[in-house]
Formats: C-alpha cells, sequence, structure tokens
C-alpha cells in the first residue's frame, strides 16, 4: 500500500531534534576533525540514496501476528488493535511487499528475531524463560524440520519480490558474555544455529548482543585508586565467544555485529576493546543512534564506532533524546566511508511506527 501521508501532531517538542538540521551546511556540526573523509564523485540521484536503506521490522512489531504477551499493558494491547485496523495483520512472509509498498526504492529489509516463523506451528519454536518479566516464551528455532521449511518459504518470497534480507537483529543468542561457561555455551551454539539460517536467507549480518548485566560493572576504590576487575570478566568471555562465532560466521558467508545496546555495550570503549581483541573481518559494529547511556554519546560514540562499521547501522529518531541530530549521524557515516545499509528504526515519539520510520527516511534520504 502507499506510504501513509502522517497527521500533524502537537508535539513540536518532541519532533524538533528530528526534522531539525535539513537547513544546516553539510560541513557544520559534522564530524570530529579525526574523520575520514570519503565523498563520492557526484551527488546521488534519490533512487541510488533509497538502495542504501533497508526496512525495519522493529518499529512495526504491533502489525504482526504474534502469540499475546503476558506482560503487554492493555493500553499495548490497544495501540497493537489500533494498529492492525489502520493498515493491515501482516507476517514475516508478508514483510517483502509492505516494504515495496511503503518505502518507495527500498530493496532491503532488517528483519528482527522475533518476528520469524508461523505462530500457528509450535513445531517450529522451542519454549523458553523470558528475557525480560515473567511467564514462558515461544521462540523461533532454526534447527527444526518445520523452521527450516519455512526459511525455504520465506527465501523463496524474497526472490519473488526482489527484496533481501540484509540484516537480522537477532535476540535470541543470550548470555554471550555470562560468567556460567554452561549458558555461555548454549548462547553461542543458538547463535551458530541462527547464522545457518542467516546464509539461507542471503543476510549480509546478524546482530548477537553481549549479555552479561543491563548496568556493567563500575570501578571500585578499595586500593586507593579506580580498578575495574569485574568488567574485564565480561569482557574476557564476550572476546572469546565472539571470536567463535566469528569463525563461524566466516564459514557461512554472515557477518556477526554488535550493537550498542545495554551494560557493557553500551559504551564505545568496551566495543572497541572488543572488536580489536577479537581482530576478524567478520566481526564488526552496527550501531543504533540513539541505544546509548547519554546525549555525549549519541554523536561521538557514533564516531568512535565508524573504524568497526561496513555492512548495517540503525537510524533512528527516539524521543527520549531532544539532541539526536539524525542528519548529523548520517552526515558521520557518509565521513567514515560507510557504504552498507541504514536500517529505519522509529523507536518512540509522537507518531505510529509506519508513519515514524516514513519520516525517518526522509531524514536520512536528506543526508546521504
Amino acid at each position: 500500500m502507499p506510504a501513509p501521508s502522517p497527521t500533524a501532531t502537537h508535539d513540536d517538542g518532541g519532533r524538533r531534534a528530528f526534522l531539525k538540521g535539513a537547513a544546516l551546511a553539510a560541513g557544520a556540526s559534522l564530524v570530529l576533525p579525526s574523520a575520514t573523509v570519503s565523498a563520492d564523485p557526484r551527488p546521488l540521484t534519490d533512487a541510488e540514496k533509497a538502495t542504501r536503506l533497508a526496512s525495519n521490522t522493529y518499529p512495526i512489531k504491533d502489525l504482526f501476528k504474534r502469540r499475546p504477551d503476558p506482560t503487554a499493558t492493555p493500553e499495548q494491547v490497544q495501540a497493537a488493535i489500533a494498529m492492525k485496523k489502520k493498515y493491515r495483520e501482516l507476517t514475516m512472509l508478508d514483510f517483502p511487499q509492505f516494504t515495496i509498498d511503503t518505502f518507495p526504492g527500498v530493496r532491503k529489509m532488517d528483519l528482527w528475531s522475533a518476528l520469524f516463523g508461523d505462530i500457528t506451528d509450535d513445531a517450529m519454536f522451542r519454549k523458553t524463560t523470558r528475557e525480560y518479566g515473567p511467564g514462558d516464551w515461544y521462540e523461533f528455532d532454526p534447527s527444526t524440520t518445520a523452521a527450516k521449511r519455512w526459511l525455504d518459504t520465506f527465501a523463496s518470497r524474497l526472490v519473488t519480490t526482489g527484496v533481501a534480507c540484509h540484516h537480522v537483529s537477532n535476540n535470541a543468542p543470550r548470555n554471550i558474555s555470562h560468567l556460567d561457561p554452561a549458558l555461555r555455551r548454549e548462547g553461542i551454539g543458538i547463535a551458530k544455529v541462527w547464522l545457518d539460517a542467516c546464509k539461507v536467507l542471503g543476510a549480509k549480518s546478524m546482530r548477537v548482543n553481549v549479555g552479561g548485566p543491563d548496568i556493567a560493572p563500575s570501578a571500585t576504590n578499595a586500593t586507593g585508586f579506580p580498578r575495574n576487575d569485574e568488567v574485564v570478566k565480561y569482557l574476557r568471555n564476550a572476546i572469546e565467544s565472539f571470536k567463535e562465532m566469528a569463525d563461524y560466521g566466516g564459514k557461512v558467508g554472515v557477518k556477526v555485529t554488535i550493537e550498542n545496546h545495554w551494560g557493557i555495550s553500551a559504551d564505545p570503549m568496551n566495543l572497541r576493546i572488543i572488536f580489536d581483541e577479537v581482530n576478524h573481518p567478520y566481526c564488526e559494529a552496527s550501531p543504533d543512534f540513539g541505544n546509548w547511556e547519554h546525549e555525549y554519546m549519541l554523536h561521538h560514540g557514533l564516531h568512535a564506532l565508524m573504524p568497526y562499521t561496513h555492512t548495517t547501522v540503525h537510524a533512528k529518531y527516539w524521543s527520549r533524546w531532544e539532541s539526536l541530530d539524525v542528519q548529523r549521524c548520517v552526515r558521520i557515516l557518509n565521513n567514515g566511508g560507510f557504504k552498507g545499509a541504514i536500517a529505519l528504526e522509529y523507536e518512540a515519539g509522537p507518531w505510529d511506527g509506519v508513519e515514524g520510520a516514513t519520516r525517518l527516511m526522509k531524514e536520512v534520504l536528506a543526508a546521504l
């Protein structure tokens, strides 16, 4: 269906940072002086710019046919019902055509792992404990016969629509830096099974969360000078885990990426340590514009990860940050020589997920 024409909203303050920047000169507030400028010999056409983008399932997760979430509030349930009524209900098999209809010229997708599979067929899911909140969770298991059949069907749909699975934002492999060796091994094993699935779909990269505590351990001052031995334990485990997953990713041709989520991955210095220590062409960053701990990281953190960022990033508008400048972030990518895909991950604000993602698309295109 055609992209919607979002209605006006009274929340001018919430969108100020999102919409500003169109009048800024290309060099203003660009990046730190150390950035490497890599300019194209001519400006990109609108069609060429669109090929640099990827649609994203996460902003429109409420449109997808899913099992009831026992932790959802009544307001969240009603919001999901309203979204489906306004647009339509989707499954992952519908998303390639939805991408064509909603994002003109975009032919790449960034897919959230929680939306994989046919929920009417329990044979392609495994029952597990929830990562957050009480209750059980049914998670797509690519190793099952039913799941493999579904993956083949989805791969055929990609061929017929001409839309590519570029990146999988994966929450299934967990405990990658956990101090319990058994839990860490389980997480690595799940990541490998998913890398096999990504190969079937032709994905270029797959995110794996670092895991560990939601908030990274802080330094203590027991000896008169700050020291943080606790965070080193998680970093060491993460490094060893990503070395193994990168080796496997190299065999199947899918890069393993780390996004700046929570815990130790929320600090760009920790991520640089992991990437430098792993030192593997199939382990790299997939930074998100908004997933940082404080406002000074919004642009400086992205800049710090540019040497490790080659395949995928998440462009984001998120109303929790007034100072998040989407166009400035895109210019950081440009000046860092990034040529990969920019996925449109609208998080939260005055619009619904479809409206927000289409507005975000305009902002990204304006700065490419």
